[in-house]
């Protein structure tokens, strides 16, 4: 197979997975004329159309579809042929693609990047913020990171971090103006900053327990609604009202006292964060080097704050 050849057939799987030229042409770091042109000339050579095309949409042909699941397995093929050399390497090499939710992402970058990149120079790394839930494996991600809940069951999930609380909480200046709820059935008079989760468009629930293990589900009432966690945050620290936000995320406005924890004598919705591959494949050697990095980060936090 000529260089020219491989590269058409590889751009045609990026949009055949992608059913999309403008996220093909984003992940190949490629310009969308170049991809449109790059598939158009393979249909030519071959002399069948392999996409359907509208202004609105791309779709696979049924000669598509043959050559899509054929050519997934040669790359697939040759992933694992590429990352067998990898082993034999006293570093590995090459480039990881992660895709994490927002608030990780932030703390990913500030806590973990650093560190790694030192420690395996030889890795180029690429982390997006995304909260959609999209296919890690049909976006072209080597992981992600997500709270167990969302995370398909064919994945192979590694934990990062265990049994963090998301916790209702509220700035000084909101208190001042509102009496702090005592129950779970005094937020209904409060202003409760409302998050659109962004990957099925309803509004997320409050999840409180109490000490007999009665459960209060609350969608809450208020004027602002916004679908960006980050918002949600900045809305709290401004005294907009009521949030419910993950105990990782908030700590350091608890410690300085920008944030107060509210209703103690329920206990909060516990969540655990994971890190997620599919399990179709042989696990490069950048995401194993990750995987152990993270997971020799995890037990050093424990030690610091278990002292």
């Amino acid at each position: 197979m000529r260089g020219t050849e491989f590269v058409e057939l590889s751009t045609f799987v990026a949009v055949a997975e992608h059913n999309s030229f403008s996220k093909a042409a984003a992940q190949l770091g490629l310009a969308l004329s170049t991809v449109s042109q790059t598939v158009r000339s393979l249909e030519e050579r071959l002399g069948v159309r392999l996409l359907n095309r509208t202004t609105r949409s791309v779709s696979v042909t049924e000669a598509g579809e043959r050559l899509l699941a054929d050519m997934q397995t040669v790359l697939s093929l040759l992933d694992n042929a590429l990352e067998g050399v990898n082993l034999f390497r006293d570093k590995p090499k090459g480039t990881l693609r992660l895709v994490a939710i927002r608030p990780v992402a932030s703390e990913l970058i500030a806590q973990v990047v650093p560190g790694f990149l030192a420690q395996y120079p030889d890795i180029a790394l690429e982390v997006a913020a995304d909260d959609t839930n999209l296919d890690i494996v049909q976006s072209g991600f080597d992981a992600g990171i997500r709270i167990e809940p969302q995370i398909e069951k064919d994945m192979i999930a590694v934990p990062i971090l265990r049994e963090f609380r998301v916790l209702p909480v509220a700035s000084p200046a909101y208190l001042t103006r509102h009496a702090p709820p005592a129950t779970p059935d005094d937020l209904a008079s409060h202003e409760c900053v409302r998050l659109r989760l962004p990957w099925d468009g309803a509004i997320q629930r409050w999840r409180l327990r109490d000490a007999h293990g009665q459960t209060v589900d609350f969608t809450g009432h208020g004027s602002l609604v916004v679908n960006d966690i980050q918002l949600v945050l900045n809305a709290a620290l401004e005294g907009c009202g009521i949030s419910y936000l993950p105990e990782p995320m908030i700590a350091p406005h608890l410690a300085d006292g920008r944030l107060v924890a509210l209703l103690p004598r329920w206990s909060s919705y516990r969540a655990s964060l994971y890190l997620h591959y599919s399990s179709r494949r042989q696990i490069p050697g950048p995401l194993r080097a990750f995987i152990d990095f993270i997971d020799s980060h995890r037990k050093t936090l424990a030690r610091h704050r278990s002292r």
